[in-house]
């Protein structure tokens, strides 16, 4: 691994990020077309709302993926071979824990989804037989957070992108046979994605083995050191209630969405499709800042931290200036293409003004969660997580009885504000604490 950091090294890690997110629309793409062929619609939100609740159940772990990163990152720094191993162990350990929990816990988990999000009694009972099946590689699912995480850290993004194009390639691949050929329906989606996650799991362990090849993996005392679990659990609980904040602050703004009726909360809910595009080409270069920040971190190196920060942020800034211009330009265009309903256009159109401003207000919360992610500073992104969702609330509350939809939009680029601005107020004692070269 090169120890130069350079432009070329950050789009080295970046870019295949960016591939591999690439892969994801289009399998989701897919998965609907197929069940979309058995000419029902009943199939069709089976599969869309079993697929959002075991992927909800999933995400719960997701701190999994960033705590890794961050710790791994460090540990590659401060050139402690054991500890590097001894992570990667730590976390298979963590995540298949969690994952045959969940296998045990499915019948309340999935009462309490449907609860929560009820359907028509067809389409529940299809999704529930959706999701007994994808439960069973919840173990595979939730361990790849670690390993992808372990990998990120070892700046082997295209590891990851090979990891990401197997999965969803054989998933798409299993998904045409299964349902089209064999007739298997929601069943055969289901199966092909139980297959593809425990198969990418194994290719993640393969793409991971040279850490097994001495006994340092294996060396129980560090792997369950006390001190280490302790900081692993403090990091993880930290990202964890951060991220639940930040989903709370989306659910909210979806339901607040509802209240302006069907038209605009389907407005909304196209435009926020932009935002998906704009997290999936942001996650690259913050995955860059976690990886090579992290390291400067424990190689105690001030000089190599800030020219870390300096570099991934240079690129994120670039490709979201980027973005905002083809939203305003191309907004339009895509907006017509996502939707044929004439008031759900009219309605996107005007909102589009706050999507095309929203890369801009978030950019530097984007790109300072790499930061902090990777120098596991958790305590303060959760603490300036909840501080920014108070100012969200304040904005809720002033905004969106005078201006209505307008306000709403207007509160959630406050609340990329407030994000970026309260972790830049931390970012100078950040830096302080790493020691100079």
């Amino acid at each position: 691994m090169s120890q130069t950091l350079t432009h070329k090294r950050v789009l080295s890690v970046a870019l295949p990020i960016v591939l591999s997110n690439a892969t994801i629309p289009i399998l989701g793409a897919v998965d609907t077309g197929v069940v979309g062929q058995l000419g029902d619609a009943v199939p069709i939100g089976a599969v869309g709302i079993g697929a959002i609740i075991i992927s909800g159940i999933y995400w719960m772990f997701g701190f999994l993926r960033m705590g890794t990163t961050g710790l791994t990152a460090q540990a590659i720094g401060e050139k402690n071979v054991g500890e590097t191993a001894a992570l990667l162990t730590r976390t298979l350990i963590i995540g298949v824990a969690a994952g045959l929990l969940v296998m045990l816990l499915q019948i309340p988990l999935f009462w309490l989804a449907f609860k929560a999000a009820p359907a028509t009694p067809e389409v529940e009972t299809m999704a529930h037989g959706y999701m007994q099946i994808r439960i069973y590689s919840a173990p595979a699912a939730i361990g790849l957070y670690g390993i992808t995480g372990w990998l990120l850290a070892h700046e082997r993004t295209r590891a990851v992108l090979v990891l990401q194009v197997w999965m969803n390639g054989l998933n798409i691949v299993l998904d045409l046979l299964f349902v089209l050929q064999f007739g298997w329906g929601v069943e055969g989606v289901a199966i092909a994605t139980f297959l593809a996650e425990w198969s990418g799991f194994a290719l993640g362990i393969f793409l991971a083995r040279d850490v097994f090849g001495n006994a340092l993996w294996r060396n129980w005392e560090q792997v369950f050191d006390r001190i280490r679990l302790t900081r692993m659990a403090i990091v993880n609980s930290d990202i964890m209630l951060r991220s639940m904040m930040l989903k709370a602050s989306f659910m909210t703004f979806l339901f607040m969405g509802a209240r302006f009726g069907n038209v605009t909360l389907a407005a909304n809910q196209v435009l926020l499709q932009f935002m998906e595009i704009t997290a999936y080409a942001m996650d690259g270069f913050a995955i860059s800042a976690e990886a090579l920040v992290g390291q400067a971190l424990g190689a105690k190196n001030r000089n190599q931290f800030r020219r870390s920060v300096y570099l991934s942020c240079f690129w994120g800034v670039a490709i979201i200036s980027v973005m905002a211009l083809m939203f305003w330009l191309c907004g339009g265009w895509v907006i017509d293409v996502m939707t044929n309903a004439a008031d759900v256009r009219i309605d996107a159109r005007e909102y589009l003004p706050w999507m095309v401003l929203a890369p801009i207000a978030g950019v530097t919360c984007w790109m300072l969660d790499g930061v902090f992610i990777g120098a596991t500073r958790s305590k303060d992104m959760r603490n300036m997580m909840f501080l920014s969702v108070v100012i969200y609330i304040i904005a809720l509350y002033f905004l969106v009885p005078v201006y209505g939809n307008h306000g709403l939009w207007a509160a959630l680029n406050v609340l990329f504000i407030a994000r970026g601005v309260t972790l830049a107020w931390k970012y100078p004692a950040l830096e302080a604490s790493v020691e100079k070269a």
